[in-house]
C-alpha cells in the first residue's frame, strides 16, 4: 500500500469521517474505495457509495478502478454519471439498481432533483479532488448533494491541498473527521524534467510538433484546453505522419 492507503484504510474501516491530503497519483482511489466496498451490502440493490469528481474523465477512471477492486464481489454494480452522456442510459441503469455511483456534481444534482437518484441508503460520500471541484465553482452543487444525503452517512474528502473553503465545508458536513496528510516537502514526480518554451500563439502548433521531433519521443501526451483543440491537433499530427489518437 501507498502512504495514503496505509494511513486511511484503517481509519475508514473504523467508520470515521476523513480529510485526506495527498497528491494526485498516490493511490487515493484505493484508499477510499477498498474500505467502502468492504462495508457494502450486496443484497441491498440501491446506492450505498457516492463518489463526486471534478471531471467526467476522473469519474470514468474511478468507476473502472472500483469495478476492478470489486471483481470478486458477485453482482456488484457501479455507474459513472456525468454531463454530455445520454440521460436515458443513466436512467435505465439507475432504475435497474446500482450499489455505487461516481459522477460530476452537476449531473448528480440533476438526478437528485428528478428523484431518479435516491440517497436514503447511502453509507459513504466521497469528494475526490475536492480542491479542484471548488476551483470549478460547484460549491453550491456540493452543498445541495451533501444536504440531500442521509445525516448518518460518512463523508470523506480527498484533496491535494486543503484551502479554507474545504475546511469550512468539512466543519459543516463532517463529524469529528480525522485529518491525514501524506504530502512531502519533496516535489512530486521528481524524475520528470520540466521545461517551458515561449512562442507566439500563431507558432504554437508547429512548436509542439517540432519539440516532439527534436526529442524523438517514442510516445507523448499532448494536453489541450478544449475539444476543438484536440480535434485540430489530431488532424495536424495525422497530416505530419504521426500515429495519433
Amino acid at each position: 500500500p501507498s502512504p495514503i492507503q496505509q494511513a486511511a484504510i484503517p481509519v475508514l474501516l473504523e467508520g470515521k469521517d476523513l480529510i485526506g491530503q495527498a497528491q494526485t497519483g498516490t493511490g487515493k482511489t484505493a484508499a477510499f474505495a477498498v474500505p467502502a466496498l468492504a462495508k457494502l451490502d450486496l443484497s441491498l440493490n440501491a446506492p450505498q457509495i457516492l463518489v463526486l469528481t471534478p471531471t467526467r474523465e476522473l469519474a470514468i477512471q474511478v468507476a473502472e478502478a472500483m469495478q476492478t477492486y470489486a471483481r470478486h464481489m458477485k453482482g456488484f454494480r457501479i455507474l459513472p454519471v456525468y454531463g454530455g452522456q445520454g440521460m436515458d442510459t443513466q436512467l435505465r441503469q439507475l432504475k435497474r439498481g446500482v450499489h455505487a455511483v461516481v459522477g460530476t456534481p452537476g449531473r448528480i444534482q440533476d438526478h437528485i432533483r428528478r428523484n431518479t437518484l435516491k440517497l436514503q441508503t447511502l453509507q459513504t460520500v466521497v469528494l475526490d479532488e475536492a480542491d479542484e471541484m471548488l476551483d470549478l465553482g460547484v460549491r453550491e452543487d456540493l452543498e445541495f448533494i451533501l444536504d440531500a444525503a442521509p445525516a448518518e452517512r460518512r463523508t470523506l474528502m480527498f484533496s491535494a491541498t486543503v484551502p479554507r473553503p474545504i475546511v469550512s465545508l468539512a466543519k459543516r458536513f463532517q463529524r469529528n473527521a480525522v485529518r491525514l496528510e501524506t504530502t512531502t516537502e519533496q516535489r512530486q514526480h521528481n524524475d520528470i524534467e520540466y521545461r517551458a518554451l515561449t512562442v507566439a500563439p500563431s507558432d504554437r502548433e508547429n512548436a509542439i510538433i517540432n519539440v516532439l521531433r527534436y526529442f524523438e519521443a517514442k510516445s507523448a501526451i499532448v494536453f489541450c484546453a478544449t475539444r476543438e483543440s484536440v480535434n485540430r491537433m489530431t488532424s495536424r499530427f495525422t497530416n505530419r505522419g504521426f500515429s495519433v489518437v
